[in-house]
């Protein structure tokens, strides 16, 4: 298990695991789902269907992590950190700064130390 300095680190980390645009759309979608998903439940009062969150949220992006990076999801080893994470990616792609810092970690992963 790689060791981390810090949550800017794990994020590049993260950001080289999802280089593949599928698997990027498929962890928006199942994050935005998961929003979507809150205000039913908080329009309706039906929180007995909370536990639909995690496989809304996760399904899609597990999915694609299997089917298009063909790489382990990042969450079976840093659950907290990579929930943190596709939220900030999310984040990060709204706001147009995911190529840029896509880029970035690609270069420090190939960068010699």
């Amino acid at each position: 298990m790689a060791h981390f300095n810090g949550f800017a680190e794990f994020y590049r980390f993260y950001l080289n695991e999802h280089q593949d645009p599928r698997c990027r759309a498929l962890h928006y979608l199942g994050s935005i789902l998961v929003l979507l998903w809150v205000a039913v439940m908080a329009l309706t009062g039906a929180w007995t269907l909370f536990w639909l969150l995690p496989l809304l949220g996760y399904g899609f992006a597990w999915f694609g992590h299997f089917a298009f990076e063909h790489n382990r999801p990042a969450t079976f080893r840093y659950p907290l950190y990579s929930l943190i994470s596709d939220w900030i990616m999310l984040k990060d792609w709204i706001s147009g700064q995911l190529p840029a810092k896509l880029e970035q970690a690609r270069l420090s992963q190939t960068r010699p130390d």
